[in-house]
């Protein structure tokens, strides 16, 4: 009965450590710094810093993300990826992490799945009280990159995903952003253009892993020829406050043009 009573010990204390470490891991403050030049049109040292977070779900932002991030220098833009609430956050919760995100630049705004589960108005609401843009199935220019667009759609999930209304005035642009919370988007995005860079998130990259299993495969960064796209793991967690082999993350993206 000892050595039963030991056994169980031993295995109740190797699980409660294991889940220790999930939680710990899905609650890492990774900033991913990508850089990479586009087209060569004769002009000479610009440079577009992107911070793009998608998947905040139930994390907060702190002011040791934010010193993260600055540590890669200005930013010229927010973009959060869709996700930033789901159902059970508070408002309160929302507009202090829309608040902090605000401090580095200006936010551009798109639906994910879970969003409107707090209040579609709600969310409107605090986007708008910090300066924020809502990209569903729009484009805006870049004030401070005037050469720049981007473009966002809504997510599928509302069944109001309309990608050439999104994408109705990128000739205007010289250069272009397109932001989609689910990466499906981007082959439908890539018929009628081909922006130097594209963004999404949603599937947390499987979020607990177990070697190559997983419900998703991990986010990734791909440029070829001054064209690139990122899928992002994410930084928050669903269902369960946990990762395993998905690490969270979000990312500054320096565009050299």
């Amino acid at each position: 009965m000892k050595n039963v009573l030991m056994s169980l010990a031993c295995i109740s204390g190797i699980f409660t450590g294991i889940l220790a470490y999930m939680f710990f891991y899905a609650h890492r403050k990774n900033v991913i710094h990508h850089s990479y030049p586009v087209r060569n049109d004769g002009l000479k040292g610009k440079e577009l810093s992107v911070y793009f977070i998608s998947d905040i779900h139930r994390r907060r932002i702190d002011e040791h993300l934010l010193r993260k991030v600055r540590s890669f220098g200005k930013i010229d833009i927010v973009i959060i990826g869709g996700d930033l609430a789901e159902g059970g956050v508070s408002l309160s919760s929302i507009d202090q992490n829309v608040e902090r995100l605000a401090q580095l630049a200006p936010i551009y705004f798109i639906w994910g799945n879970n969003d409107r589960e707090v209040g579609e108005e709600g969310i409107r609401t605090i986007i708008e009280k910090y300066g924020g843009k809502i990209l569903e199935n729009a484009d805006a220019m870049i004030e401070s990159h005037p050469l720049w667009g981007i473009c966002g759609t809504d997510d599928p999930s509302s069944g109001n995903v309309d990608v050439d209304a999104a994408l109705k005035n990128v000739g205007e642009y010289t250069y272009l952003i397109v932001a989609t919370h689910t990466p499906s988007l981007f082959r439908k995005v890539e018929r009628f253009c081909n922006p130097e860079l594209m963004v999404a998130g949603h599937m947390h990259g499987g979020q607990i892993r177990l070697g190559r299993f997983a419900l998703h495969p991990l986010g990734q960064f791909n440029e070829v020829d001054g064209k690139a796209r990122l899928i992002s793991n994410g930084y928050g967690t669903s269902l369960v406050p946990l990762r395993f082999g998905a690490a969270p993350e979000s990312h500054v993206i320096t565009i050299k043009y």
